[in-house]
């Protein structure tokens, strides 16, 4: 069945308009050490999965609420982050995003990443290309880090990784014209897709926070590998470094030394 992605951008949109009805963010479970979860999460999720369901039963689905499922990662399988950014979305902080993807044999070959505060929509298909809106993007043209903003992510639930990270932040700091934090990894992957900043690194990053983003990233003309400069495999978790190609070896390299 061929997938009509417009289709798919309504129901996310849809979806959007629960973030407005604050009592459910409100409403607030913790799931780890800073990993929360609210009923506005819960509800995005069960509402996608209900109408991805309907228009395409035989297709898998993986949630970040339902992570625990057994899925085929190498079948056709959704993938969803219903916020990303939760913690940002419960201090009102509207830096958050709602991020689907479909996987094929263990690659994603749809992408769509909504931010519901700007609406900004970023989308792609494979061999399509990447969009915001209607509009065409791609990466920036940024060759070095000198020559770069870099995003860069603190794996919040494993803090014990504190001072690894950290350190080497600070290099790619103190080689970049600056860095920013935005407190949603998959924003920041739309943002180097349309040439906003140009590299992103954070360790142990979950699939669903980039799996949309990988396709966009690629159809911008970016690279994404993990820390060992290798394609990345669809796993739960894994250590993701992004930006434009050049950027990218650079930073890979720093991870090396570190």
């Amino acid at each position: 069945m061929e997938i009509e992605i417009q289709n798919i951008i309504k129901i996310v949109e849809d979806a959007a308009g629960i973030l407005s009805q604050r009592d459910l963010i409100g409403d607030i479970s913790v799931k780890g050490p800073a990993d929360f979860v609210t009923e506005a999460d819960k509800d995005i999720q069960q509402f996608i999965q209900a109408e991805l369901l309907v228009q395409y039963p035989d297709i898998q689905f993986l949630g970040e609420e339902d992570s625990q499922k057994e899925v085929d990662f190498y079948g056709k399988m959704w993938v969803l982050d219903p916020v990303d950014g939760t913690t940002n979305l419960i201090h009102d902080y509207r830096s958050s995003a709602i991020s689907l993807a479909l996987f094929e044999a263990g690659k994603p070959v749809l992408g769509i990443i909504y931010q519901p505060y700007t609406k900004e929509l970023f989308w792609a298909q494979k061999g399509k290309g990447a969009f915001l809106g209607t509009e065409r993007i791609s990466v920036s043209e940024a060759g070095s880090l000198s020559e770069s903003i870099v995003n860069v992510g603190t794996s919040p639930y494993k803090k014990e990784l504190a001072d690894e990270n950290f350190e080497l932040i600070k290099k790619v700091f103190c080689k970049s014209q600056d860095i920013r934090r935005s407190g949603s990894a998959a924003l920041d992957l739309a943002w180097i897709a349309c040439g906003r900043s140009d590299a992103f690194f954070e360790r142990n990053l979950k699939l669903w926070d980039f799996a949309a983003g990988w396709i966009i990233i690629e159809e911008a003309g970016g690279k994404i590998a993990d820390f060992n400069g290798m394609e990345i495999s669809p796993v739960i978790a894994a250590d993701i470094v992004t930006g434009t190609p050049k950027v990218c070896e650079e930073l890979l390299t720093l991870i090396k030394e570190n």
